[in-house]
């Protein structure tokens, strides 16, 4: 209290300026906070770990060549960001529709999952915008009209699912089941990301 009334008397005589004061009225009270924040540092951490890790069990991951997919169990959101080549880092919500084609044509000759994989974004994206156009921009082999490709190994299935390693055949048919409601072709999917989850199922279910 008196501590108070001393910065009023400094502030009425012009000898602080009143921001100083206000600071100066304001540690007091600041001070145990912080020291309490300090004290929680370790349970404010584990806070953290713990949301970060229960959201990322709520994610998918497909990862090819040159992109990676994520997509976000709750909202159904589809994001994605570049591995390498050009414009390497950046998020693929952040290219321009004139980029992502380019993208594109690139892919289409070099990474089969690659393209197929930006096409389910683009397709996701642009909806029919996307059909009508870059859908029918090349004319596809019969190799690329098959629902997935290449081998799948164990940790590449429960990333797709979004699971942990201690995922159940519950938690691996809940999941599937799950993710195909929001995948699906007729549903805003492909049939690329629909074979990628059945391959996944079928993996780790003959593994329990």
């Amino acid at each position: 209290m008196a501590a108070g009334v001393f910065i009023v008397l400094l502030v009425v005589t012009g000898r602080m300026h009143w921001l100083g004061a206000a600071l100066a009225a304001v540690v007091p009270i600041l001070k145990p906070l912080l020291h309490l924040a300090l004290r929680n540092i370790p349970l404010l951490a584990q806070l953290y770990q713990r949301y970060a890790t229960n959201r990322a069990q709520h994610q998918s991951t497909v990862r090819a060549q040159f992109i990676e997919m994520q997509l976000d169990h709750e909202s159904g959101d589809l994001t994605g960001r570049v591995l390498q080549g050009q414009h390497a880092g950046s998020a693929l919500d952040d290219l321009s529709p004139e980029q992502l084609r380019e993208l594109l044509k690139v892919y289409r000759r070099q990474d089969r999952d690659s393209a197929r994989l930006l096409e389910s974004y683009l397709q996701r994206r642009f909806a029919e915008e996307f059909d009508q156009s870059d859908a029918q921009d090349e004319t596809e082999s019969e190799e690329r009209r098959q629902d997935s490709s290449g081998k799948m190994n164990r940790q590449e299935a429960l990333a797709i699912l979004g699971l942990q390693e201690s995922a159940s055949k519950a938690d691996i048919l809940a999941a599937h089941r799950s993710l195909m409601q929001k995948l699906h072709p007729d549903r805003g999917g492909n049939d690329y990301l629909a074979g990628k989850l059945n391959q996944a199922r079928d993996l780790l279910l003959a593994s329990q």
